[in-house]
Order: structure tokens, then C-alpha cells, then sequence
């Protein structure tokens, strides 16, 4: 039965993360294209305990997914596999929860060696960037990320939907619930998070979460 899984929509890159994967492992590898077609086979293979993550896959808006993951399955380990290779990205990502950030330039015998970290409970960055990305303790990004670990995964996915505007009687319908229960959910999600209304709420969530633009790269390189 397969242990990981890869989710990223190039075909070709996906191929040739599950072959270093497959003699690493030495077991199975699970595929995804798209961030909604993880989470089926998630639900699907319930003894999957490792994701590899394309942040720029389809369905994922930014890091959102990085904390959807931990909230909704908290023992899978996550490692993100990305092109982007800002510093303020990899910080974030590693703030939400990731258990390493391997950008898709380090060769694949260097990814084998940070999946063997992973699996034995440590972290990993590329040598050039721990340091600068151990400097992060009193980033905002750490503080939002330490708060959002204390909702509830339903608290969570209320919160995603506040993100995208929607009213607590169309939350309920989504989740399956009553309407009563939704207000319930947001009177906690703003206590634990520190903000005043849903609408705070929402927006916080959206700018904690977006991926920066390239053009933050200067600011990076002055890290």
C-alpha cells in the first residue's frame, strides 16, 4: 500500500518524483493533480503518512493548503516541492506547518535524502537557507500560524469560507449543518484568532496565506 503521495500537475515532474520516491520508500506511490483531487485520495487511503505539495497546483489558493492539510489529517506529514524558492514563502510555509521545504532546482538524490529526514521526525531546509529561515520567531506569520492550531478542523473550514465571503446560512448548507452551529463556530474562530468580526477574519486569513509575487524577491535577498 502506497505511503505518499505526490500532488502536482505536471505529469512529468510527478514521474519523476515518484521514481526517487519508489526506491526510497520502497513501497507504492499515490498521484494527484489537483489540490481537491489530494484530498479524495486522502480520504481514500486513509494510511497515506507523507504529501508531497506543489503549492501552484490547481484548486490550492496559496498556502491555504499547507493548513488545510494539518488541520484535517494532523499526522500526515507534509513537504512542500516547489519552484518558488522566496525566502518569505519558505518561512511561511514552514511557520503553517510543513515538515520541509525542497525547492524543484536540488537534485532528486538530495529530495531522497530530505524525505529520509522527514520520516524520522525532523525537519528540513537546503543548507543556504536554514539560517535565514531560523530567524523567524517573532514574524507575524508564526503568531497567525500559532493561532490558527487552535481551531477545531470544522472551526477551520468555517473559516475558509468566511475567506470567501460566504453568509453563515450558505456555510451551513456547505457543511452540512445548522445555521445555529455556524455562529457558534465564528464566535470561536474570532476569539482564537484575536479579531473583532468575520470580515477581519477573512482578510487576515487571505494575506497570511498568499503566496508573495516575484517582485518581493529584493526584499528577500535583504533578509
Amino acid at each position: 500500500m502506497a505511503r505518499a503521495v505526490i500532488a502536482d500537475d505536471h505529469p512529468l515532474f510527478r514521474a519523476a518524483l515518484k521514481q526517487a520516491l519508489v526506491e526510497t520508500l520502497s513501497t507504492d506511490i499515490a498521484e494527484a493533480a489537483s489540490f481537491p483531487q489530494l484530498l479524495d485520495v486522502l480520504q481514500q487511503q486513509p494510511q497515506l503518512e507523507l504529501v508531497l505539495l506543489d503549492l501552484s497546483m490547481p484548486g490550492n489558493k496559496g498556502l491555504s493548503a499547507i493548513t488545510s492539510l494539518r488541520s484535517r489529517y494532523p499526522d500526515i506529514l507534509v513537504v512542500v516541492v516547489s519552484a518558488n524558492e522566496q525566502l518569505s514563502v519558505i518561512r511561511q510555509a514552514m511557520a503553517f506547518g510543513a515538515s520541509a521545504y525542497i525547492p524543484k532546482s536540488m537534485p532528486l538524490a538530495e529530495l531522497q535524502a530530505a524525505i529520509h529526514h522527514v520520516l524520522a521526525g525532523d525537519t528540513w531546509l537546503p543548507a543556504h537557507l536554514r539560517d535565514a529561515v531560523a530567524n523567524n520567531e517573532a514574524t507575524p506569520e508564526v503568531d497567525f500560524a500559532q493561532r490558527l492550531e487552535l481551531l477545531t478542523p470544522q472551526q477551520y473550514r468555517v473559516l475558509e469560507c468566511l475567506a470567501d465571503g460566504l453568509l453563515n446560512k450558505q456555510i451551513a448548507y456547505e457543511l452540512n449543518v445548522q445555521e445555529t452551529t455556524i455562529k457558534q463556530h465564528v464566535s470561536a474562530i474570532l476569539r482564537k484568532l484575536e479579531v473583532t468580526n468575520r470580515t477581519q477574519a477573512g482578510i487576515v486569513f487571505k494575506q497570511m496565506l498568499s503566496v508573495p509575487d516575484r517582485h518581493s524577491l529584493v526584499a528577500d535577498n535583504q533578509d
